[in-house]
C-alpha cells in the first residue's frame, strides 16, 4: 500500500506535465504555420532559456560537474533534433494523429529501461502498456484510410523518427534527473537547443524573424509551457521508474484530440474516443504498477 501511494503523486505530476506538453505542441503548431518552424524553435529557445537563467540565479542553482553537464549536453542535442522533426511533422498532419503515431515510442522506452537502467519490467506495466498500443491502433484504425498524399506521408515519416529519438530522451530523462535538478534540466535543455539552432542558422545565413505581437505571445506561452512541463517531468522521473510513468505519455492524445478540435477542426470521431478511453485504462493500471525495485541510474555517457 505504502509502495502504491509513493508513486501516486509523481504519477499525477507527469500527468500534468504532459498535459502542459500537449498544449505547447498546439502552441507551436499555430506558431509555426504563422512563422515558419525555426524561427518557432529558435525564439521559443530563446524565452526558454532567459527564463532558465532567471530561474537559476533566483534558486542559486549549482553549475553541474562534468559528468551531468554531458548528459544535458546529451539530451539538448536529442531533443532538438526530436522536436524539429515532430513540429516539421505536425504542419502536415493533424495534431492527434501525429501523436497517435508517437506512441511507438513509450513501447520502445519501455524495453530501453530495463536495458539501459536495469529495471525490472513488471507484467503489469507491459500490460498497461500493451493497452495503451491497442488504444492507438483502434485510432489510427480509424484515421489512417490510405489517402494520405505525399506531404502528410512524409510527415508520417518524420513523426516515426522523431518517435525514436523519444524513446531515447525518455531514459535520458530518467538518468538526468536523479542527477539534477527540475529548473537544471529545464535550463539546460532549452540553452543546448539554443545553441544548435544559432549554429543552424550561422551554416545556414538564417537570420531569425518575428512578425507581429501575436506570435510573440504564443512565443513566451510556448516558453513557459515547455520549461513548467519540463520542470514538472523531471520532478516525476526522479520520484518513480520510468515503467511506471512511460505509459502516461498515451494521455497526450486525449489532450491533443480536444485541443486540436478546438483550436484546429479536428473532428472527433468514435474510434478516437474509445481509443482514448482504452489509453485512460493503461494510464490507470500503470499508475497502481509499484516500484519494481531501488533505481538503478548509470551516469557514465558511454
Amino acid at each position: 500500500m505504502m509502495a502504491t501511494r509513493s508513486v501516486l503523486l509523481p504519477f499525477a505530476v507527469c500527468c500534468l506535465g504532459v498535459t502542459l506538453f500537449s498544449v505547447m505542441d498546439a502552441a507551436m503548431k499555430g506558431l509555426s504555420l504563422s512563422i515558419g518552424l525555426f524561427n518557432a524553435l529558435f525564439w521559443r529557445a530563446v524565452a526558454g532559456s532567459v527564463l532558465g537563467l532567471a530561474l537559476m540565479l533566483l534558486t542559486r542553482q549549482r553549475w553541474p560537474d562534468r559528468t551531468v553537464l554531458r548528459l544535458h549536453l546529451l539530451r539538448g542535442l536529442v531533443v532538438a533534433a526530436m522536436a524539429s522533426l515532430f513540429f516539421w511533422a505536425i504542419m502536415r498532419l493533424p495534431l492527434a494523429e501525429a501523436i497517435a503515431l508517437s506512441f511507438i515510442a513509450p513501447l520502445i522506452a519501455l524495453y530501453l529501461a530495463g536495458l539501459l537502467l536495469k529495471e525490472r519490467i513488471g507484467r503489469r506495466a507491459i500490460g498497461a502498456s500493451m493497452l495503451g498500443l491497442v488504444g492507438v491502433g483502434v485510432i489510427l484504425s480509424g484515421r489512417m484510410r490510405g489517402d494520405y498524399d505525399l506531404n502528410a506521408l512524409m510527415g508520417a515519416g518524420a513523426v516515426l523518427l522523431s518517435a525514436m529519438l523519444f524513446a531515447w530522451n525518455l531514459i535520458l530523462q530518467r538518468q538526468q534527473a536523479q542527477l539534477a535538478s527540475p529548473i537544471e534540466v529545464a535550463f539546460f535543455q532549452h540553452i543546448v537547443m539554443l545553441a544548435v539552432f544559432a549554429l543552424f542558422a550561422v551554416i545556414a545565413r538564417w537570420t531569425p524573424v518575428v512578425s507581429g505581437g501575436g506570435s510573440w505571445a504564443l512565443i513566451i506561452l510556448a516558453a513557459i509551457l515547455a520549461f513548467t512541463s519540463l520542470a514538472a517531468l523531471a520532478w516525476a522521473y526522479a520520484r518513480a521508474e520510468a515503467q511506471v510513468l512511460i505509459p502516461v505519455e498515451y494521455t497526450a492524445f486525449v489532450w491533443a484530440a480536444i485541443i486540436g478540435w478546438l483550436a484546429f477542426g479536428d473532428r472527433l470521431t468514435p474510434t478516437t474516443m474509445i481509443g482514448a478511453l482504452l489509453i485512460v485504462i493503461g494510464c490507470l493500471i500503470a499508475s497502481r504498477t509499484g516500484p519494481a525495485g531501488p533505481p538503478h541510474v548509470e551516469p557514465s555517457m558511454a
